[in-house]
């Protein structure tokens, strides 16, 4: 397997896993038939004394050392030569990083733009660079077969080639906190040219910038912005309504206004809402103007 032939990282996965579903069937058919075969050739009813004198047979044993030994460096050679392509990333790679936290996933462009999905252009290789702000994550795209844990204090990256456009789910593979399971998100593979034009769209106002740092900050999978029941209170009609909290070990009741928020998300175990788990992550890495703007957001929900 030639690297340089490859030009996405399932012309690397996909060869190398049927090849040992293959062999893995062969095998399985062959012991199987084998063991058949001696079930019914050598049955008591028909042999109930043993014959047979050989102590030993030279060439069988060859075969059964020699041919495993082969098949096993075979595949050995092939699964290497597949991780070397996987971790030797194409000339040109668009550069990305992905920020995991509890529990979403943030992508930062070389430009400083930031998006709560990958948005990449079609036909182009994507590396992706790994970073978690606080527990062990895992970056799962099925769709182009990488996966790699995203470990705190660590680097890691992945790369992948979008072949035609569409939308491909991300997910997080390694268990995170109580919010894994909504821990997804997804790859926006554009055409070149839609792609160069969303890169250098600027920002979106603040409210809608403040809905959609709740979704890169994993906030909506804990809070539902329509009311329903979650791990953590709706968002909505959050300001202005009546909630009882337990600060200090008492139950003291608030009335929801801007401080309480900018207290609840900057530290969120001072005052605990009765009836939910002090579950909730620090968002200390808030720059002060997306803070408002997602303050902004939450004055304007209905």
């Amino acid at each position: 397997m030639n690297p340089n032939l490859i030009t996405s990282t399932s012309d690397t996965i996909d060869p190398i896993f049927m090849a040992y579903f293959g062999i893995a069937l062969v095998l399985l058919l062959g012991v199987t038939v084998t063991m058949i075969w001696f079930v019914i050739r050598y049955h008591r009813s028909r042999n109930p004394q043993p014959t047979s004198q050989v102590a030993s047979n030279l060439w069988l044993e060859l075969v059964w050392t020699i041919v495993p030994t082969l098949l096993v460096l075979g595949m050995f050679y092939y699964g290497w030569a597949g991780y070397l392509a996987l971790r030797n990333v194409p000339a040109g790679a668009l550069a990305v990083t992905a920020e995991a936290r509890m529990w979403a996933w943030s992508f930062i462009y070389p430009n400083g733009k930031t998006s709560n999905r990958l948005y990449v252009p079609v036909g182009q290789a994507v590396r992706v660079e790994l970073v978690s702000r606080d527990v062990l994550h895992a970056f799962y795209i099925p769709a182009f077969r990488v996966k790699r844990d995203a470990v705190p204090g660590l680097s890691g990256y992945v790369w992948f080639v979008a072949s035609k456009a569409g939308a491909y789910d991300i997910f997080c593979a390694e268990y995170c906190g109580v919010g894994h399971s909504a821990m997804t998100t997804s790859v926006e593979a554009l055409p070149a040219a839609d792609f160069a034009v969303w890169l250098a769209t600027t920002a979106p106002g603040s409210v809608d910038r403040g809905r959609a740092l709740l979704a890169e900050h994993g906030c909506l999978g804990c809070h539902s912005l329509d009311g329903s029941a979650g791990p953590g209170p709706t968002f909505k009609s959050i300001f202005g309504r009546a909630e009882s909290v337990r600060r200090d070990g008492q139950v003291v009741g608030i009335v929801v206004d801007e401080a309480y928020l900018r207290e609840a998300i900057l530290h969120p175990e001072a005052a605990i809402v009765v009836g939910f788990d002090p579950i909730m992550p620090a968002s200390a890495d808030l720059k002060p103007e997306e803070l408002a703007a997602i303050l902004s957001t939450l004055r304007g929900l209905p």
